[in-house]
């Protein structure tokens, strides 16, 4: 495992792919769970998916506390059992699109199940910064990302940011 793993950018094809389930809780994954919540960290993060950093399993890290936060939170294989019919809208960011930010509606509260990373199964509610990061990080294992859940109107308005960002994850 590189010991600095790379955020992919909009633009670069593996953030639109699907995840696979994982299927072994090992070392090499606990090492990938370490590893992005260093690069979660070192970007300033509060959740990163394995998509992200070009590794179509479906984990993710989420810190609501950002690196001043105790706890960080590792979902292998989540899904969601529960997502309230009321929604809220919150100015979201993503790492894999820097400097873009836009108001995404979500469902507030949710029940997660997944595993931990001994692959025993565990259950997660919240209402809070935790459920918001958690359903944009589970949009990465599906291939969705944050500005997909926007008006065309205003990706209209960010298109020349995209387009941008789309170019440098092409070396361009």
């Amino acid at each position: 495992m590189r010991d600095e793993l790379e955020i992919l950018l909009y633009g670069d094809a593996g953030l639109r792919r699907k995840s696979e389930p994982v299927d072994t809780f090992d070392d090499p994954l606990r090492e990938l769970a370490d590893a992005m919540t260093r690069a979660m960290i070192r970007e300033n993060g509060i959740g990163l998916a394995a998509p992200q950093v070009g590794v179509a399993r479906r984990m993710l890290v989420a810190q609501p506390g950002g690196s001043h936060g105790i706890k960080v939170y590792t979902l292998v294989n989540p899904e969601f059992t529960f997502l309230s019919r009321e929604r809220d809208s919150f100015h979201e960011g993503c790492l894999s699109l820097p400097d873009i930010l836009a108001d995404v509606d979500r469902p507030v509260r949710l029940t997660v199940r997944y595993q931990d990373l001994d692959g025993n199964e565990q259950e997660l509610e919240d209402d809070g910064l935790l459920a918001r990061i958690i359903q944009h990080e589970a949009d990465h294992l599906e291939g969705i990302l944050f500005v997909d859940h926007i008006s065309m109107l205003r990706r209209k308005l960010l298109a020349k940011k995209l387009r941008a960002l789309s170019k440098l994850a092409r070396g361009n």
